[in-house]
């Protein structure tokens, strides 16, 4: 049996494949966590992980992994004005009014790690809405003033759906050398 994407065990492909690009112990926030997939997989990387979510109940079954935080990320104000983050982890979730708080939340050398559903996805399920679905390209639209290491989009199976993911890097104001990415 193929694991769902918003399946409660099993991390993102995309993440699992990229987390490795986040300095050891960092603190990362996990942004819509759900049940907490990506924070467990990221605990055991050795993170300290924030999970922010607006359900309480979910957040519940995270608190083993990390500091959680329940919060209305589309209503109320951004909760983590002051919280800079070595890598942030975002899947299945799209806000766009949230991109400036988002990014400006990712320190130095920080790792941006976001898949969620694209356009066309309107084609074979759900969802739909053009508001919750990225525009072609759109990822690389907003991670402009990152350094991209990885961007795909198109279509994916088991479950069929279109998705857009991303891996961008905030550049060190100081870096004397170039960042060398495993892939």
């Amino acid at each position: 049996m193929t694991a769902s994407p918003h399946s409660t065990q099993t991390p993102s492909s995309w993440v699992a494949r990229w987390a490795h690009l986040i300095a050891p112990k960092s603190q990362v926030l996990d942004l819509a966590c759900g049940h907490g997939r990506h924070m467990r997989h990221l605990a055991a990387l050795g993170h300290s992980v924030l999970g922010v979510d607006h359900n309480a109940e979910a957040l519940t079954a995270c608190a083993p992994w990390g500091e959680t935080l329940c919060a209305d990320l589309e209503n109320a104000p951004w909760p983590l004005v002051d919280r800079r983050f070595g890598g942030i982890v975002v899947t299945n979730y799209l806000w766009r009014t949230l991109w400036p708080e988002l990014l400006g939340s990712l320190a130095e050398g920080g790792v941006l790690i976001y898949e969620t559903f694209a356009q066309d996805n309107e084609t074979v399920g759900k969802p739909s809405r053009p508001d919750f679905l990225l525009r072609h390209g759109e990822l690389l639209e907003v991670c402009r003033d990152l350094r991209v290491v990885a961007f795909e989009e198109g279509f994916l199976s088991s479950p069929d759906r279109f998705v857009q993911r991303i891996v961008a890097v905030r550049a060190q104001a100081h870096a004397n050398s170039p960042i060398r990415y495993p892939l």
